[in-house]
């Protein structure tokens, strides 16, 4: 019995130099996602931006030449996010649509890593005073993580956080309200979120100022600042970068509104933290 006829045996070239029905389709080459990962908490707990830039973008590279969407649309997200904290404006729109772009691509608009996508470029509007388009990327987000995520999950509280800035940018207070308790439940019921816990109360405080004035709301504005500072002091907290991000971020808040002391103590622990790393 004659082998089995290959498609070149009987398709002729469109040209002499058509080599098109040769060619097979090359394998993917995925990069090392975690490890990726891992290599830019350690630059980011250093407090160094610009070699986890330079990091990003060669792995960003990697990913494109080896066919690895999945892990281009990682490493476009992490871009996206460093540009933001380093106010770099340009840079994080210019991720953000690349990262969207990619999503609907190759078919994952609709599941969770197309969610984040969509909630990392609504932080990136939030960060630069574009709250109403910001908010209509949260609501996609919201769909797709509760339709598919565990109700305890963590990615919704900082989903609900970050929903609230913008529903509070808007005016919309009642409504902030709601999902920053939203959050604030949902991460006090996990054994490794007290430092977000703390940030989401700090959210809340600025919330009762905005809307009800300081002086009205002075007493409920105090009470929220002082659970903040107990749950940065946690000793459940994990102390490393990420912690001392937080620490960073939650000390100017507590400094604007003259706990000087406290802002100081949180400055201190984030240096030694990324002195140490």
């Amino acid at each position: 019995m004659p082998d089995k006829l290959d498609r070149s045996d009987y398709t002729d070239p469109q040209c002499p130099f058509c080599t098109d029905q040769y060619e097979k389709t090359q394998p993917v080459r995925r990069i090392p996602t975690s490890r990726v990962i891992e290599k830019l908490d350690e630059h980011l707990g250093r407090n160094d931006p610009d070699a986890a830039r330079l990091h990003l973008l060669y792995w960003l590279e990697e990913a494109r030449l080896g066919g690895d969407g999945d892990g281009e649309l990682t490493v476009l997200n992490e871009l996206m996010g460093l540009a933001r904290n380093t106010g770099d404006r340009d840079g994080a729109y210019k991720y953000a649509g690349e990262a969207v772009s990619l999503a609907e691509r190759v078919g994952l608009a609709d599941h969770v890593t197309g969610a984040t996508t969509y909630l990392n470029h609504a932080t990136v509007c939030k960060a630069f005073d574009e709250p109403e388009k910001a908010l209509s990327l949260y609501e996609k987000a919201r769909a797709i993580y509760e339709k598919e995520l565990p109700p305890t999950d963590y990615r919704l509280g900082g989903l609900y956080n970050n929903m609230g800035l913008a529903l509070e940018a808007l005016g919309r207070f009642d409504e902030a309200e709601a999902v920053y308790e939203k959050a604030l439940e949902l991460m006090l019921s996990l054994e490794d979120c007290k430092a977000e816990a703390a940030i989401t109360c700090l959210n809340l405080a600025d919330l009762v100022r905005d809307r009800d004035g300081f002086e009205a709301g002075e007493a409920q504005i105090n009470e929220l600042l002082d659970r903040a500072e107990a749950l940065l002091d946690d000793p459940a907290n994990k102390r490393d970068g990420s912690y001392a991000f937080m620490c960073d971020k939650c000390a100017a808040v507590l400094g604007y509104y003259g706990r000087f002391a406290a802002e100081a103590e949180l400055r201190e622990r984030a240096r030694e933290i990324y002195e140490r790393d």
